[in-house]
């Protein structure tokens, strides 16, 4: 969506060769062939785990950090499973992200046109909201340390880190529509 983003205002008259509809494909099975083996293997290393107590998750949803609580044996590789995963699948991406949106803010400022502006802000501002609630929240949840973390707040920031990024997406993607279709009637006059 950064990319997407940073093609559509960065590069406008490019966007529909550098945006096709081989590259959307070619993103989307890198971000799924990169995250299935990772979220097997974390649910391998989970249920590999002794669980000798209530096998109750006092949270909203099944996640790594309450399921781990619930067991007895050592859960340290499986704590810093969780630290590496977060740092390369939340942290990097971020950044990444980051850099995208410098570049998208630093040629939304050099454009003249007031109103070119605000229309390029207002494109970018849901997307960039979806982008803090979710890494945000996400950062918190699996990269804070476990003698800092609140029952409540961590029950607070997953309903958050779910909920909120699903249903800012789906606004964001309506959004989109709109928005696509406006620039192909100006590509085409």
């Amino acid at each position: 969506m950064a990319y997407d983003r940073y093609v559509a205002i960065c590069n406008p008259l490019h966007y529909p060769i550098v945006m096709s509809h081989k590259v959307c494909m070619q993103l989307v099975a890198v971000s799924w062939v990169s995250g299935i083996p990772v979220e097997i293997g974390q649910t391998y290393q989970i249920f590999s785990l002794p669980f000798c107590g209530s096998h109750r998750i006092n949270h909203f949803f099944c996640d790594i950090p309450p399921v781990l609580k619930l067991a007895c044996g050592d859960t340290f590789v499986n704590e810093m499973a969780v630290y590496v995963v977060a740092v390369v699948f939340v942290m990097v991406p971020f950044i990444l992200i980051s850099v995208s949106y410098g570049k998208i803010i630093s040629n939304i400022l050099k454009l003249t046109s007031a109103r070119g502006r605000a229309k390029a802000f207002s494109t970018c501002s849901s997307h960039l909201m979806v982008v803090v609630l979710f890494y945000g929240t996400a950062s918190i949840t699996y990269l804070q340390p476990k003698s800092n973390q609140s029952e409540g707040m961590g029950k607070l920031l997953s309903f958050l880190h779910h909920f909120d990024s699903s249903f800012e997406s789906h606004h964001i993607h309506s959004e989109e529509q709109g928005y696509h279709h406006g620039t192909e009637e100006t590509t085409k006059l």
